[in-house]
């Protein structure tokens, strides 16, 4: 099950995805103090008793990062897991690119809710799952994550998207037939490409790709706006 909450200054649909019993991964955490949501996520983990097992993002952007700070300090021992590509955007050394995105983006009063960045706890990458990343399958090999849960943590596939960002990722679990696409595309659309590091071309390349790959009828939930819609109901105008 795949749990949406729209949170942050931007709406951006965090998810809380369900894994075994009370684990849950957490899919794009922007939930703080500047939109007054900061505990939108940790209050329905404390209230329901749900595990946090990851912290996982599609890609760097602050408004998928901002809610990062409130919930590792609640849950220090739960990894942050990004793609290489994206990982200048967190952690100490990511603040002048957050700005600088803040900039183009005509918001530089938001600069405060990304000043306290944790840094990446381990790399997810093309192909594997989000098992395969290192502080999750320590965790899982350790008993840390019970087996069940380990299980379903290898059915989410980790498919690189770049072109809203370098390291942009999808996530998909092809039991459920779910698909996390991140800001890559929408409902009605495609994500931006005017951010650093953002590339036309490559969006694109990886949009064609998801609608070749992925079945058509994938349940599909982008970073903002409609979720869980038919992947063949958001086909770009460009594609």
């Amino acid at each position: 099950m795949i749990r949406v909450i729209p949170t942050g200054p931007f709406q951006v649909n965090t998810l809380i995805v369900s894994l075994s019993g009370s684990d849950v991964f957490i899919v794009d955490p922007a939930a703080c103090s500047f939109s007054e949501d900061e505990e939108a996520i940790s209050s329905i983990l404390a209230e329901e008793r749900l595990n946090p097992v990851a912290f996982v993002l599609t890609h760097g952007h602050f408004d998928h990062v901002c809610g990062l700070s409130h919930l590792k300090k609640l849950y220090p021992e739960v990894p942050v897991l990004i793609h290489e590509a994206d990982k200048a955007w967190i952690g100490k050394d990511g603040l002048e690119l957050q700005k600088r995105s803040l900039s183009v983006c005509g918001v530089p009063v938001l600069l405060k809710s990304v000043e306290d960045m944790p840094e990446a706890d381990g790399f997810i990458s093309d192909g594997k799952s989000l098992f395969d990343s290192e502080p999750v399958k320590s965790a899982c090999e350790s008993g840390k994550i019970p087996g069940q849960s380990a299980d379903e943590l290898k059915k989410w596939e980790i498919v690189s998207t770049p072109g809203h960002s370098k390291g942009s990722v999808c996530l998909y679990n092809a039991g459920s037939n779910e698909l996390i696409v991140g800001d890559t595309i929408f409902y009605d659309g495609t994500g931006r490409t005017d951010l650093p590091f953002g590339d036309g071309k490559e969006i694109r390349r990886s949009i064609k790709m998801i609608y070749e790959r992925f079945p058509k009828d994938a349940k599909t939930y982008p970073g903002h706006e409609g979720s869980g819609f038919k992947l063949e109901y958001s086909r770009p105008l460009f594609y």
